[in-house]
């Protein structure tokens, strides 16, 4: 098995609802994904994907739906406010969690055809989330 990793930087605010520390606040994060692509076999050229490609195409979903975004549950009471305020905003169904948008770009990932294994979402330096479906 081949395996190649993308990593990609980004700039987003959340909140966690009905969580009892200090993220349930409004607050932002300089997040990391990584994003792991697997292939038995390399393309003509040699690769599981070109890094090219996954830039553009995955870098690019980031760029336009989560970078410098506030990202909230669909639940958040501010977002009455925010969209009034005409603030950039991601919503999501589920609570804003690292897990949850480590999903999210799973599922863009998957939807664009590439080979996607796993994703790693970095909130911190020090904390990541993992989303990897089990086989």
């Amino acid at each position: 098995m081949f395996k190649v990793t993308r990593e990609i930087h980004f700039c987003y605010g959340h909140r966690l609802l009905k969580y009892q520390g200090k993220c349930r606040h409004l607050h932002g994060h300089n997040g990391k994904v990584e994003i792991e692509l697997a292939s038995a076999r390399l393309d003509r050229l040699g690769m599981v994907k070109d890094f090219g490609e996954i830039k553009r195409k995955i870098q690019g979903w980031i760029d336009e739906h989560l970078d410098h975004k506030m990202i909230l549950s669909r639940q958040d009471p501010a977002l009455p406010l925010l969209r009034r305020l005409g603030e950039p905003l991601y919503v999501l169904d589920a609570n804003p969690t690292a897990e949850a948008l480590a999903k999210l770009i799973y599922d863009v990932a998957r939807r664009m055809k590439f080979p996607v294994t796993a994703v790693r979402l970095w909130e911190t330096p020090y904390s990541f989330a993992t989303y990897q479906p089990t086989r």
